[in-house]
């Protein structure tokens, strides 16, 4: 229980909080159609606007004719690099190092299609760059170093070939301290080691067995079903003073980036649009979303922009190849971690989630072990960019979730004994003690969700296919991102709880409304969000952890503004007015008269006296007043995730089944089983669509999706629904999920979360190697199975 400090953090009893079935306050919205995203939004006299993308992997325009384009009845403007208006604020240059890249030129036209059609009437001069689409072939002396300049610029004459050093730059060494960059070579542009401890060396002395093992993930998108897109216009409003007013729909940060790069004032931008569409952990704006207050502006009419089907297949997770070394004793300690991976750096600007900050979370400060070594290299790559933070792959897990698998199967041991074996107690790497948390999922996993280990090969299904069973754990994170700074108003008897709205895709507001329901004693209908994109308070964090961390300040804000309330009520009990003039009724005697505001409840939407709950009024009846109330702080306490895992409170483990057809090389995931304790449950609806979320994740990246390119041209060919095989709900095995409350967290009533501790690479890999004792990297298609089988 570690939400001592807080108001009511012990809180027993639940009558809203933790509830299954309550609806969301956008969930009407979503559930009827006509929630409206960026997209959706058409204007009167309404133009249109689209981009030229790069036909090529790595390449710039050396010069544009635009005459033809421009001649095209219906276009209204063609902007090219060399314009001022295309500087900042979702601009393009003349240089490209992904094929679909936004370069050159943007055409403003009556239509989409008059667009299209203008576009493909520029006259464009190309010089065409080598490329690298394959990092592995990349990463060799003889490759054609493809970014040798500073990303931001531009390159000279010749200079994607002839190589050349980058200034060194800072990189995390995983201890708290910077180790320096060694010089960009070749195309390896980041190569440090970091997150060492011991003696990796006297650790591999120490054990009585060594294996070594490849861990590899293909990379997998992060399609968001909605295009992604604005519509953006200038108006006068009188009520904002003098200059236009920048009316905005589709940026999920809203205002705030907006008015920085169009230099306008916030309190000037507005938008209405409350919804982001799929989009998770996705931090970057694309240019269709950024250009549209600019081209607005140079064209006086509203502009809309919006990415057609085949850009929306952003990187969820770049490719990463890892070679692991694990030391261990017969019994199945781990004494000894080696970790050396290289990663796609990807193009310039992609997140640095998935590879550098990798190396910060790595899974191994769980386990007792202490002699550990990583290596890294980022090889920069032509294949795109990475928008997202790319916590789909949770920090390299299942690196050392597939070592356990494999001690357990040289062992003939269940891999939960090598497990539990190997993870350290709640306050430290040398604590002895088990782990409440994780022993408690584990007793649910065997009882209730009926884990049934069996040795590599072991099973066979009645059907003739082989079964297979895998295991993992994770820690339960929390994020508490800076500080909160919610704000509650009273008014007639409802309480409204202001936020300038979603971001990413996270929607905490529901949990944060059911908080404060609690704490004030109404229903949570009367509860009212209000959206308004000029309000400060946002519920930042990722997921279900982050509605914790929020939910934390709100509740002590709503306790702020429950004391306020109950010495209003007192107030105005004082001050009641007498029997009214002759032949008026007298007045009835207000029950807390003469009372202390500490005498008195909020239960079921009335204030009572608590030494008699049948005294008193309904609560819009008690108190008339107007009231607001302010939290700001950076509490919760910090996440003891935040201490790469030395310290663990909350756990959560997963399992996976599956059958392989030995002859066909399918794949059938036959069920996922979840047991997982977030601390406190919040709002049930929210975590249970975690989970299943991830699991579809899962069986994606590592079932059907990939990425596959031309090696010839560097084009990408799977960036369509027919060729990149999504996932669909009829896709999707069943899952079973227990949800437990050890209220051992240290956010709202002692919560974490769950957000994407539960997303996985390998535990559908796992279990294919339980089945056949083969190895097979992800996406497992039929034909790499029977490759693996010896049979293709």
């Amino acid at each position: 229980m570690a939400d001592l400090a807080g108001v009511n953090g012990q809180r027993a009893n639940f009558k809203i909080v933790g509830k299954p079935n309550i609806p969301g306050a956008l969930s009407w919205a979503h559930v009827s159609g006509v929630a409206k995203f960026g997209a959706d939004y058409v204007v009167p006299d309404m133009l249109h606007a689209k981009f030229l993308r790069s036909p090529h992997a790595n390449a710039r325009i050396k010069s544009m004719d635009t005459s033809k384009a421009k001649a095209i009845p219906g276009v209204v403007d063609v902007v090219t690099w060399e314009d001022p208006d295309l500087r900042g604020a979702g601009g393009v240059t003349n240089y490209a190092d992904y094929e679909s890249m936004e370069i050159g030129a943007i055409v403003i036209a009556e239509s989409e299609d008059i667009c299209e059609e203008a576009l493909r009437a520029l006259v464009i001069d190309w010089e065409v760059f080598p490329h690298v689409v394959d990092i592995r072939e990349g990463r060799k002396p003889d490759a054609p170093v493809i970014r040798s300049f500073a990303p931001a610029s531009k390159p000279k004459e010749g200079a994607a070939s002839k190589g050349g050093d980058a200034k060194p730059t800072p990189a995390p060494d995983g201890m708290g301290g910077m180790a320096v960059n060694p010089p960009k070579k070749g195309n390896i542009s980041y190569s440090f080691t970091t997150n060492n401890s011991g003696d990796v060396q006297a650790g591999f002395k120490e054990a009585d067995q060594i294996i070594e093992y490849d861990i590899n993930t293909a990379a997998f998108s992060g399609h968001i079903p909605s295009p992604l897109g604005t519509v953006a216009w200038w108006f006068d409003d009188p009520l904002n003073g003098t200059g236009k007013s920048l009316q905005i729909e589709g940026v999920p940060w809203g205002h705030r980036s907006v008015s920085t790069a169009n230099r306008v004032a916030a309190d000037k931008v507005f938008q209405t649009c409350m919804f982001t569409g799929g989009r998770y952990c996705d931090w970057g704006s694309r240019k269709t979303q950024q250009i549209t207050p600019a081209l607005a502006r140079r064209a006086g009419r509203p502009v809309r922009c919006v990415q057609g089907r085949a850009d929306q297949y952003d990187f969820n997770l770049n490719d990463r190849f890892v070679h692991m070394k694990v030391g261990f004793k017969n019994n199945g300690l781990i004494t000894a971690i080696e970790d050396y991976s290289i990663a796609d750096n990807g193009a310039a600007g992609s997140s640095s989630f998935g590879t550098t900050v990798d190396q910060s979370f790595g899974p191994y400060y769980t386990t007792k072990c202490k002699n550990v070594k990583q290596n890294m290299e980022l090889v920069d790559s032509n294949r795109g960019k990475m928008y997202t933070s790319g916590q789909h792959n949770p920090m390299g897990w299942d690196a050392l979730m597939a070592g356990l698998h494999l001690i357990a199967d040289k062992l003939g041991r269940d891999p939960i004994e090598i497990a539990t074996l190997n993870l350290h107690g709640p306050t430290s790497q040398d604590d002895p003690n088990p782990l409440p948390s994780y022993e408690a999922c584990v007793a649910t996993l065997k009882n209730d969700l009926k884990w049934n280990w069996h040795a590599t090969g072991a099973r066979k299904l009645p059907d003739g296919r082989m079964h297979g069973i895998s295991f993992r754990y994770n820690q339960c994170p929390r994020h508490s991102v800076g500080g909160y700074n919610p704000k509650l108003e009273y008014r007639g008897g409802a309480i409204y709880l202001p936020s300038s709205g979603t971001i990413i895709g996270h929607y905490g507001l529901e949990c944060n409304a059911m908080v404060v329901a609690e704490e004030l004693g109404i229903a949570y209908e009367n509860v009212r969000i209000v959206h308004d994109h000029h309000e400060t308070y946002r519920p930042f964090g990722g997921g279900s952890d982050g509605s914790t961390a929020s939910s934390w300040a709100m509740k002590e804000c709503a306790n702020k503004l429950k004391k306020m309330i109950l010495e209003a009520v007192i107030e105005e009990a004082e001050s009641s007015p007498a029997a009214g003039g002759a032949g008026a009724k007298p007045a009835a005697a207000n029950p807390f008269k003469g009372l202390k505001p500490e005498a008195l409840d909020i239960v079921d939407g009335r204030v009572v006296v608590k030494a008699d709950p049948a005294q008193g009024l309904p609560l819009a009846q008690a108190c008339r007043a107007n009231l607001f109330a302010t939290y700001v702080g950076i509490r919760p306490p910090a996440a003891l995730w935040t201490s790469m895992g030395k310290e663990l409170d909350t756990m959560n483990v997963a399992v996976c089944e599956v059958a392989v057809d030995t002859e066909t090389g399918e794949v059938e995931v036959l069920r996922f089983a979840v047991a997982a304790d977030p601390g406190k449950i919040l709002r049930r609806t929210s975590l249970e669509g975690q989970i299943h979320q991830v699991m579809d994740f899962s069986v994606g990246c590592q079932l059907t999706e990939e990425f596959i390119y031309d090696r010839n041209t560097g084009v990408k060919l799977s960036a369509n629904m027919l060729e990149y095989k999504k996932v669909s709900m009829l896709d999707m095995p069943p899952l079973d999920i227990e949800l437990l409350e050890t209220r051992a967290g240290n956010a709202c009533y002692g919560g974490n979360g769950i957000s994407h501790s539960l997303a996985n690479t390998h535990l559908i890999i796992m279990a294919i190697h339980n089945a056949t004792g083969k190895w097979v990297e992800s996406p497992a298609s039929p034909d790499r199975v029977l490759k693996a089988l010896g049979r293709a």
